[in-house]
């Protein structure tokens, strides 16, 4: 390797450690007991559409972009990307699920400013590997997001994650060949998508789920939805090069804010990980849970 090839190799991992260290610190900040929920996204300063403050282009590569990528929805071309790190057996992930990312989708997806992009980061235990695994062997077959829905209903995770009722979460989401999504949800190939994801989080510095990185700016926890849109906003913003509030006077409401929900509908926490157990085998969950 070169010598300015090397030099830019260090400076690119220098970037990713600094940037890490944010994401760790939001994940933190977002599961601390008795302080409010904190999020590297809306920062102190940085509300205002188009600023770069807390972005770090090194997490926005992360992307992948993949137009076949059954793990992901929105166009693939979409502004603004943003990566979701999580955990079905986690209650905030599933809050996340229910209450802020449909309206997500209807406000940003469907317009095509907005794509998803899933990565499984179970971190509670063989239920949670088997959940991440189950997911995956449903995006073989196109039904990823039915899975994702059923897995996160009201109850779900109490219910557990063993073979059978991963079998009747596949028939809720629509999986034709339930013999299929059983087999490669036990392939090797399976484990090995799911721990490519894991490892990524865990380089991040993710220590928490939901984690999440909208254009290269972490936010830790599932924050009030508000703060979800604010980063959207601001992604766009910069990539339009000027923002969205020229149509219809802006998503955001009349008073500036960016929600016009009094903050949003779900929690502010996330639940923490460890060494990748429940709590007292190296995690726990985020207070307020």
């Amino acid at each position: 390797m070169s010598t300015a090839r090397k030099k830019k190799h260090i400076a690119v991992v220098a970037a990713v450690a600094v940037a890490a260290g944010a994401l760790g610190l939001a994940s933190y900040s977002a599961t601390k007991p008795d302080e409010p929920s904190a999020s590297v996204a809306s920062g102190e300063k940085g509300s205002a559409a188009g600023e770069r403050e807390g972005v770090y282009p090194e997490l926005e590569a992360l992307a992948r972009r993949d137009a076949k990528d059954p793990l992901a929805q929105g166009r693939a071309d979409a502004p603004v990307v943003m990566i979701e790190f999580a955990d079905f057996k986690c209650g905030y992930c599933g809050k996340f699920a229910r209450d802020t990312e449909p309206d997500l989708v209807r406000k940003y997806v469907e317009d095509g400013t907005l794509r998803i992009e899933w990565r499984n980061f179970p971190i509670f235990g063989e239920d949670s590997e088997r959940a991440a695994r189950g997911a995956w062997a449903a995006g073989r077959q196109g039904r990823f997001w039915q899975f994702h829905e059923a897995a996160y209903a009201e109850g779900a995770k109490e219910k557990g994650f063993g073979e059978d009722r991963l079998e009747e979460l596949a028939r809720t989401a629509g999986v034709k060949d339930v013999a299929r999504f059983t087999r490669d949800a036990g392939s090797d190939a399976a484990k090995a998508a799911v721990r490519k994801d894991q490892e990524e989080g865990y380089k991040l510095g993710a220590t928490s789920t939901p984690s999440f990185l909208i254009n290269g700016r972490p936010i830790a926890g599932a924050q009030p939805e508000s703060v979800f849109e604010q980063a959207i906003e601001a992604a766009a913003g910069d990539r339009a090069g000027g923002g969205r509030s020229g149509k219809d006077g802006g998503r955001n409401g009349e008073n500036g804010g960016p929600s016009g929900k009094d903050g949003g509908r779900s929690g502010e926490g996330g639940s923490r990980s460890g060494a990748g157990g429940r709590e007292g085998q190296g995690g726990k969950e985020g207070a307020g849970e």
